[in-house]
């Protein structure tokens, strides 16, 4: 009474789990829910595959992961107090604070132990520890793969194979008395190099030479190369096995005594506490918030222009995806920014579900629906929608313009930017952000020691870390994240603003509404000079701006926008449909200035001869009521590429398409207008290009989805249920078939069973086999049986189900302690 049994394998140490601990292991690792196990038996199995193991040793911090190391080169069991001893070392303090280093491991050591028994990394009670085989495997030493604590193996494992004779000479030059046999041979080393007394001593012995060898294998790698004919210092040591053959160049040093030399201690700095955040600068939280509504506001109109630059369709798509160095410059250039940060724009952009490929046989990219919607938001809307995609996106814009794994450039938008860490990455990087006071700007490389502690280097093979590109890759996009969110005004100066806080603590709604007040007022107004420019003092209201930007050239921007009128400007308004009375109108209702005299002459001038000749299809051809006009043209030598001729006194027909020869006569001085085959005016709509609708780009998962509460208790439910199915204890063993086989029965038996079931509410096992021919075991209580079927609740799948009779092999009762 009151004494359990140590579990003995991993199986049963989940069996014995509570419910609420089984969850928390399917939450931590949801890789094994895929799909929900049948029972404990084969969660644990799952739990114990290689690529489970390594997907979970990769979410560990360092001081848990280290934990695991530790328990890899630990005996198997290990008690806690060895485990502890592997952390701390001797205890001694040597000067540089290690008694107060082995007080936060001792402090640590319990929290970091609990996570990986919560994983599943680790089961079993303190005085038997147990790493799980597979994790043991890809941490413990091998030559090809040295333990990440640069430990070799051990004494027995480095002198398997070794010759009796060789291991009673090994003894003899130790000091140790000859064995009778190769076992305790070993055992006489391992037990010479494990006691610290009788260690000192023959190391008092040994050249100084060779212990600068020592010292150079005793914090790993642990592995060294020798000639045929070794230097005295290294063959003192082969001589007394404290470097043991691995080849016959290769030599080990036993981990028994690196143990030594390192005073017991498997790391030579355990990392029991996290690094902490060092502060650049501390600013004003106020000037933080109005620096950042600032910067996001910069980043509305950078997008806008962007949308703006590719209104009537933009660049074409490579073959391979993505778009052409040489538009990213173009880009670059019109948006005024540097080709990686425009990258990044484009990117933003696209992610926000506001640039897509626009599917024609000539694909271009171009705004999107969604677009328009986007534009009619408030400024704060925007901002939330535009920093929400961000976050979420899976892109990695600082890739481009470096190289894939098989050389081959990576362009902005396209096909292999998706990096699945990049969300996880920028959250945890914001969430670091938050955790300082307003106005506390942390210092980079802090962040990045803080991130590397909590996802130290993934291990890919036995004992092996993963090449650098992937835990490099994380701290690029930590770096990253830091310059990309004060483009888009998540921090001001370095520090997190309080928009961006509420975005990530409250949601969108929140952070709009802090982030209202800071964005300035759209003005309904500019002011006309004398020198045909008009100065915008701030943000436009959306109709004046796109009006204002058809009329006139965008010629500086900063805290005020200078715009400026040319004949080009003008006719690109006329063009759009207004006529000159219209444009005289627009600007004396939005100028707080008078119109001055010479903008009113060069509307009225270029309104004059807007129109004057008329362009259609022939090829092409020029129509103008003014013979004159016509006359001069073909006696133009510029004209000569056009191949124009007479075909009646007021129509000039040309071998060239409408639109050259728009162009090339707008270039000769003149101010054609095309029209239409009914001869009417063409207008020409700024903005008028849209993709089909397109959704945003699907960001891609890092592993399987954290399961919600709901999916964790029925799973829990199941594997419950299933489990009690597989290991039920039956009445008549002789007549059922032993555990994890069907029963058999007769069919009078079956039926004469279930009903009687059914009257005492009693729970049976039973054997099935349903329509596809699958066969399985269940545990149910009859509730009813009736024309050949049995209606049930089935325990397996926690639910009631009907079962025909026909089906089920054969019934047996349960043991008197489970049907209860």
């Amino acid at each position: 009474m009151g004494t359990t049994t140590p579990p003995r394998t991993l199986a049963e140490a989940l069996r014995a789990r509570g419910d609420e601990s089984l969850a928390g292991l399917l939450r931590a690792r949801p890789d094994l829910l895929s799909p929900v196990p049948n029972d404990i038996t084969q969660l644990a199995t799952r739990a114990g595959t290689r690529a489970s193991v390594v997907r979970a040793l990769e979410h560990l911090d360092r001081f848990a992961l280290q934990t695991a190391e530790a328990l890899a080169v630990a005996p198997d069991p290990a008690p806690y107090d060895t485990l502890l001893a592997l952390l701390t070392g001797d205890g001694q303090d040597d000067g540089h604070g290690r008694d107060d280093a082995g007080a936060a491991i001792t402090a640590a050591l319990p929290a970091a132990l609990a996570t990986l028994r919560e994983q599943a990394l680790v089961w079993g009670e303190d005085t038997r520890l147990h790493l799980v085989r597979t994790a043991r495997e890809l941490l413990a030493p091998s030559p090809q793969h040295p333990s990440p604590t640069g430990l070799g193996p051990t004494v027995a494992e480095a002198t398997a194979g070794m010759s009796p004779g060789r291991l009673q000479e090994i003894l003899a030059a130790a000091g140790l008395p000859a064995t009778h046999d190769p076992v305790s041979a070993v055992a006489a080393l391992a037990g010479l190099f494990t006691d610290r007394t009788r260690m000192a001593e023959l190391l008092d012995t040994a050249p100084v030479e060779a212990l600068s060898v020592l010292d150079r294998l005793v914090w790993g790698p642990p592995y060294g190369e020798v000639t045929p004919n070794p230097a005295p210092p290294v063959q003192w040591l082969r001589d007394r096995g404290l470097l043991l053959p691995v080849s016959t160049r290769t030599v080990v040093l036993p981990r028994e005594a690196a143990l030594h030399l390192r005073a017991g201690r498997a790391h030579r700095v355990p990392e029991p506490l996290p690094p902490a955040l060092v502060t650049a600068a501390e600013r004003d939280p106020q000037a933080v918030d109005r620096a950042a509504a600032g910067q996001g506001f910069m980043a509305l109109s950078t997008v806008e222009e962007l949308m703006k630059r590719w209104n009537n369709g933009g660049p074409a798509i490579l073959r391979a995806g993505g778009l052409s160095v040489r538009e990213l410059k173009r880009a670059a250039g019109a948006l005024d920014v540097t080709e990686p940060v425009a990258a990044f724009w484009i990117e933003l952009a696209y992610a926000a579900g506001l640039l897509a490929s626009d599917g024609e046989t000539d694909e271009r990219y171009a705004p999107t629906p969604a677009s328009d919607e986007w534009l009619d938001l408030p400024a704060q809307d925007r901002w939330t929608h535009l920093a929400t995609a961000w976050l979420a996106a899976t892109r990695t814009a600082g890739l481009i313009g470096g190289q894939d794994s098989k050389g081959r450039a990576l362009s902005a938008l396209g096909p292999d930017l998706d990096r699945s860490a990049a969300p996880e990455v920028r959250h945890r990087v914001l969430t670091l952000f938050a955790s300082l006071p307003p106005g506390t700007a942390p210092d980079p490389q802090s962040l990045l020691a803080r991130l590397r502690w909590e996802r130290p280097l993934r291990t890919t093979g036995p004992g092996g870390p993963a090449p650098g590109d992937a835990s490099d890759l994380r701290s690029r996009i930590a770096l990253w994240t830091v310059n990309e969110a004060e483009l888009l005004g998540i921090t001001g100066r370095g520090a997190l603003s309080s928009q961006a806080r509420a975005l990530l603590d409250e949601g969108p709604d929140e952070a709009a509404d802090r982030l209202a007040p800071l964005i300035p007022e759209a003005l309904d107004h500019v002011l006309l000079q004398a020198d045909l420019t008009a100065v915008a003092p701030g943000p436009l209201e959306r109709p004046l701006a796109e009006m204002l930007s058809v009329l006139a050239d965008v010629e500086s921007k900063g805290g005020a926008t200078v715009y400026r009128f040319t004949p080009g400007s003008v006719r690109r308004a006329l063009d759009a449909g207004q006529a000159a009375t219209d444009l005289h109108a627009f600007l004396a209702t939005h100028s707080r200035t008078p119109v001055p005299q010479p903008l009113s002459y060069l509307i009225d001038d270029v309104a004059r001869r807007h129109g004057h000749l008329r362009i259609g299809a022939a090829s092409a051809y020029v129509r103008c009521d003014d013979e004159a006009v016509l006359n001069e043209i073909l006696a133009d030598k510029r004209s000569a590429p056009l191949r124009l001729r007479r075909l009646a006194p007021t129509v000039l027909a040309a071998q060239a398409d409408p639109g050259s020869l728009l162009d090339e006569l707008r270039e000769m001085g003149y101010a054609p207008a095309a029209e239409s085959a009914e001869g009417d005016v063409l207008i020409t709509r700024a903005g008028a290009r849209r993709t089909p609708p397109r959704t945003p780009p699907v960001p891609v998962p890092e592993g399987p989805p954290v399961p919600d509460s709901t999916l964790l208790t029925a799973a829990v439910r199941a594997v419950r249920a299933g489990d009690t199915a597989a290991r039920a204890v039956h009445k008549d063993a002789a007549e059922t078939a032993a555990a994890g086989s069907l029963p058999r029965t007769t069919s009078a038996e079956t039926l004469a069973t279930v009903q009687a079931a059914a009257m005492t509410g009693s729970a049976v096992w039973i054997g099935y086999v349903n329509a596809d021919g699958a066969a399985s075991q269940r545990v149910i209580a009859p509730v009813k049986v009736e024309g050949g079927f049995v209606t049930a609740f089935d325990h397996t799948a926690d639910e009631i189900r009907t079962y025909p009779l026909h089906r089920i092999t054969g019934v047996a009762e349960l043991a008197d302690e489970q049907s209860t």
